[in-house]
């Protein structure tokens, strides 16, 4: 490229290589239309002609610096004027006389037809015929995500110089591969996708690309899976502690439950380090399974620790945890609680135990990954609802012992081609059915929109469950009407033009306490403004039946477990998300009663807001309701590190439409790594994973 162009480029999009810029791809396709005679043009169409340039001339703009070149054409039937600004040089080429094919959409300046900045082809020697007239009318044109400086035509110009000269001596992906699947080679695909002669070329060359990233995606997730199984960890295995503690269970455990076990006794038990993702249903049972995996790795002198986002987590996992394993295993596992607001002597204490292995369970948030905390042998890492974790604060933790085991856990559930992307390099294992005697939680919208009396109705049926001895979670998208949650994810509806003020805790806590049916009832807030320790002993409160109704924001969201909690009402609830809606119901219902969850909303019916809040209504399936998120909010960047620079985004494959194509090129991957671990026979595709994977999202899938 020419210095000016490159560096609007550079400046523009980030562009400094040619492969960057043969992907910045069309955004869609404009067609010129059939030919048109200048008499039959009506005002506001798209019009393609076949004329003459009778006249140009330019002139000065009035209001700005600047000059308009004005030309006019006509067919014989007709004339219309083009208009270009600041593009006087076109006059070199657009002289009386000559003749050419015109498109544009026609528009009205002071009572005369023009078309402004017009699409065109000049006849150089000869007229063709009205077939090849046709045929350029019929021509596909791409348009480009352009800036106030790019215009689109000049990004096609400079991706059509690049296009001439550049040279793609190897295939990315191998003709094998190609082949079966039908799809182009490299340069042909980019050609067709950029220069398309008919739109069934750009739709070929689409779906090749497309296949093209998820190929080099999961090579890049097979390679890093394989290197991982070359490090060595210590094997722990299932013995007589184990065998104990499954024994002493009160309860029966799922088919999921022991399926999932059984994975990761197998893994522990290998030489390599095992990287594996639980999911399931808030309340499916991860904590039982994770508790057994500590229970083993703790057999063989190994520590485990538990990673939490928040101390109120934290706090909640060390007493289930607690009651999971029983007096037993705790008085031989002494675990210990490790957060920011332990007092200093209680701190000494847990960093002491952790260092000299005389606890074998370390429960604890962001403290954990301090300098000051060292371990005597840590054998497992659990991350819960990693999500919340930035890669290299989970990877600080794996750092603190030999290649440690990992459990991630999740109650977000996870598509299935969305784990098979992001988590490729993990092994996935999902509970799915939930533990007999589960109650199903009941889900419904209270529309104030269509019923604004139902407002009076929900505080009238909180009222009649504290009175029953049970107890509410109320949930509002914001602390003060000024400050926004930060640990939630409120959502705008695009469909409402103005949106409405935001629910707060601190206004609904007072509106509470002074309506006639919860008076006298012990009404307390909770959201992330407050100190740890006031965090966690309102929840020890609610926990122990001594607060009737929490208010709060978002940061109950996961993890939370108060039985006798069974009602949830959302207020606001069009403005969180899907999988986010269906995250905070899950925590009522969780003990012997029935859970009900209210969805209170003001958006209109059919809006995409509304729309959110009835699908969550309508199932309890998590699975359904993530990839219906998915949908909603696209994935956006699929490798998770949006700092790392443009290259490392996805262009066309989409997690919710390509399913299949992440499966084929998955079992290619697999099966090329199998055939030549070294890939030294694939250097083209060994270069194109460096350059689409920066060194940001190089790392991303190593940490991951």
């Amino acid at each position: 490229m020419g210095d000016r162009s490159a560096k609007a480029l550079a400046k523009a999009f980030g562009y400094t290589t040619v492969a960057d810029i043969l992907g910045h791809y069309p955004r869609r396709y404009a067609t010129r239309g059939e030919l048109t005679s200048i008499a039959d043009i009506p005002v506001g169409e798209q019009a393609t002609l076949v004329a003459e340039v009778v006249s140009v001339s330019t002139r000065s703009m009035r209001q700005k610096s600047g000059n308009v070149l004005e030309v006019v054409i006509t067919d014989g039937t007709g004339g219309v004027t083009l208009t270009f600004f600041n593009q006087a040089w076109r006059a070199q080429n657009l002289t009386p006389g000559v003749r050419g094919i015109f498109a544009g959409k026609i528009g009205v300046y002071r009572g005369n037809r023009q078309l402004a900045h017009p699409d065109y082809e000049l006849f150089v020697d000869e007229d063709p015929g009205e077939h090849a007239s046709q045929e350029w009318a019929k021509k596909p044109i791409p348009l480009y995500s352009a800036t106030s400086t790019l215009a689109s035509w000049q990004i096609a110009k400079a991706i059509g110089v690049v296009l001439d000269v550049v040279e793609i001596p190897d295939e990315v992906v191998p003709e094998g591969i190609r082949t079966p699947e039908k799809t182009l080679g490299y340069y042909a695909a980019l050609e067709s996708i950029h220069r398309p002669t008919e739109a069934s070329q750009w739709q070929h060359a689409r779906d090749s690309l497309r296949f093209q990233e998820a190929f080099v995606l999961q090579c890049a997730l097979v390679k890093r899976r394989h290197q991982q199984r070359l490090l060595r960890s210590t094997q722990r295995t299932q013995g007589d502690k184990t065998n104990a503690f499954l024994a002493a269970l009160p309860f029966t455990l799922t088919p999921d439950q022991v399926s999932v076990m059984h994975q990761i006794h197998e893994d522990m038990a290998a030489p390599h380090p095992m990287t594996r993702l639980v999911q399931g249903e808030v309340g499916s049972g991860k904590t039982v399974v994770a508790a057994t995996a500590m229970v083993t790795v703790s057999q063989s002198g190994g520590q485990t620790a538990l990673l939490a986002p928040t101390e109120v987590l934290a706090n909640q996992h060390f007493r289930s945890l607690a009651a999971t394993l029983g007096p037993d295993m705790v008085a031989w596992m002494n675990p210990v609680l490790l957060t920011g607001s332990l007092p200093a002597a209680a701190k000494k204490k847990a960093l002491l135990a952790a260092a000299s292995g005389a606890s074998h369970l370390i429960v604890g948030t962001h403290a954990l990954l301090s300098d000051t905390v060292q371990f005597a042998d840590l054998g497992l890492v659990v991350i819960d609802e990693q999500h919340r974790f930035g890669v290299d604060q989970r990877e600080v933790l794996r750092q603190k012992g030999r290649h440690p085991h990992l459990l991630v856990l999740t109650a977000t559930p996870i598509p299935r081609t969305v784990a098979m992307t992001v988590f490729g390099d993990l092994d996935v294992s999902t509970i799915a059915t939930m533990p007999e005697g589960r109650i199903p939680i009941t889900s419904h919208v209270v529309a104030l929109a269509d019923h604004p009396e139902w407002y009076s109705r929900v505080w009238q049926r909180v009222a009649e469950e504290v009175t029953a001895g049970r107890q509410v979670f109320v949930v509002a998208p914001a602390i003060t009407p000024s400050v926004m949650e930060e640990e939630s994810d409120v959502e705008s509806d695009p469909d409402e033009p103005e949106a409405k003020a935001l629910t707060t805790v601190e206004e609904t806590v007072p509106m509470l306490r002074a309506r006639p049916e919860l008076s006298g009832r012990k009404i307390n807030a909770l959201h992330g403004r407050m100190s740890s320790a006031d965090k966690d002993e309102v929840m020890r409160s609610f926990y122990a039946g001594e607060v009737d109704v929490v208010v709060a924001t978002t940061v109950i969201e996961v993890g939370i477990d108060v039985p006798n909690a069974s009602v949830m009402v959302v207020l606001d609830a069009d403005r969180f998300g899907v999988s986010q809606l269906h995250q905070l119901r899950g925590r009522v219902g969780r003990g012997s009663h029935p859970g009900t969850c209210l969805l209170v909303t003001h958006a209109e019916e059919n809006t995409t807001a509304r729309k959110r809040v009835d699908a969550v209504a309508s199932t309890l399936d998590g699975f359904e309701l993530a990839a219906l998120d998915l949908e909603l909010r696209s994935e956006g960047d699929v490798l998770g590190v949006r700092q790392s620079g443009v290259r490392s985004r996805l262009k066309l494959l989409r997690v919710t439409r390509d399913g299949e194509v992440i499966d084929a090129a998955r079992s290619y991957a697999e099966a090329l790594l199998e055939g030549d671990p070294s890939w030294e026979g694939h250097l083209a595709l060994t270069l194109e994973i460096a350059r689409r994977l920066d060194e940001g999202s190089q790392e991303y899938l190593e940490k991951t």
